[in-house]
């Protein structure tokens, strides 16, 4: 098939939606499928560029700036975003292009014009893959009201959705979302689309714990985004909490709106057992957890919408089992559960931590097999290989 996948994140950006999509483009050319990127792409300064890879072509079509800027101009530029793509893309050699199929990725909730522009022009179907439901878990947490701008991003993701032949969701607990959506619109289709992960890398990796006041410790890791939505505090009050303990380490890799001030509360409590790292290439990441024995995730108790974060992939492929503080009845906690690969608390700020993470380093720290069943897990719910099968099947290729 001949298909197009829209993103507003693509490599060289490290986010988990840029690594995501580069590993799902490129299954798609392994599969034998022609594959087009339409990526936003702020930095750019012409219309656009055209870059071939990995047997993809990869269109970085001029945008405005959608990150780290103020609020009501994010939201500005972000509406403003597929109308500049559609505006550059019609300026490069491959306007004329024709598809079979297109793929888009949320976030962003932005990508519904260009998406109905494309599907006008090739009449073909196309596929919305869902990593997280915006603007409802904003609202959920009380980041925003569910006032004016509540129901403004609503109508946007709305639009999305109606966009959308297929919709790809994380799992079975966000079908309910839809329900109502699926009585309106019957001829669309939701389903339950698993994330995914490609082959791990074998580059080396620039942190070596073995040279840090870290080494020699059981190793708690933390790798990814450190914002609001993550809730990081419950992470470092369990740091504090074993901060006498001189077998257990916590090392902290990423960035984010909350990882300077997590840094300086470390410092400010003298820990010893606690290490921050700037965020490292993806392809680092499989050396660092080489040298690491728990995974940690952490999501704010706040959150009503189920998500498994792309982290929990990398751990299950690296072996590593993992200590996960989430939102009550996330569906992550019965697939942690009921596989053995760790241990899940849905205290809302996380106060069961410290015994969990102490049991942790009695049990499955020190069991081989859990290594085996994580890999197992990894290799049977989250390939990209059948990501695409079903993303293909879905949209009626072969």
């Amino acid at each position: 098939m001949r298909i197009a996948i829209i993103a507003d994140a693509y490599p060289p950006l490290r986010s988990s939606g840029a690594v995501q999509l580069r590993d799902l483009s490129r299954e798609f050319a392994r599969q034998g499928h022609e594959t087009t990127v339409l990526v936003a792409s702020p930095d750019l300064d012409t219309a656009y560029r055209i870059d071939k890879a990995d047997g993809i072509t990869v269109a970085r079509l001029g945008s405005p700036p959608t990150k780290d800027i103020g609020y009501v101009r994010r939201m500005a530029n972000e509406f403003r975003m597929p109308f500049a793509m559609m505006h550059n893309l019609k300026q490069s050699p491959i306007v004329d292009h024709s598809y079979e199929a297109i793929i888009w990725y949320s976030p962003t909730i932005f990508l519904g014009p260009i998406v109905r522009w494309l599907k006008r022009r090739n009449d073909c179907p196309s596929y919305l893959i869902i990593r997280d439901i915006f603007p409802q878990w904003a609202a959920d947490m009380g980041l925003i009201s569910r006032g004016p701008a509540f129901h403004l991003l609503d109508a946007i993701a709305g639009y999305q959705y109606r966009s959308a032949d297929v919709i790809g969701v994380q799992t079975s607990g966000n079908l309910e979302f839809f329900d109502d959506f699926r009585i309106r619109h019957p001829g669309r289709r939701v389903e339950v689309l698993h994330n995914w992960l490609s082959k791990a890398s074998d580059e080396p990796c620039s942190i070596d714990l073995g040279t840090t006041a870290l080494g020699g410790r059981r190793i708690f890791v933390y790798a990814g985004n450190m914002g609001i939505a993550q809730q990081m505090d419950k992470l470092l009050d369990l740091a504090i909490a074993m901060r006498d303990r001189d077998d257990a380490g916590f090392l902290f890799v990423g960035r984010g709106s909350e990882a300077q001030r997590l840094r300086d509360a470390a410092v400010a409590q003298g820990l010893r057992n606690t290490l921050f790292c700037d965020e490292i290439a993806p392809e680092e990441i499989p050396a660092l957890y080489r040298q690491c024995h728990v995974g940690m995730i952490s999501l704010d108790s706040r959150h009503k919408t189920h998500n498994i974060p792309g982290k929990f992939l990398t751990y299950m492929q690296a072996g590593l089992p993992v200590l996960a503080s989430i939102n009550d009845g996330n569906d992550l906690k019965a697939l942690v559960e009921d596989n053995g690969v760790g241990r899940v608390s849905v205290e809302p700020r996380g106060r069961d931590l410290p015994n969990l993470a102490a049991a942790m380093m009695e049990r499955e720290v020190r069991n081989d097999s859990i290594r085996g069943r994580c890999i197992g897990l990894s290799e049977a719910l989250f390939s990209a290989r059948a990501a695409v099968e079903q993303i293909v099947q879905s949209v009626g290729g072969r």
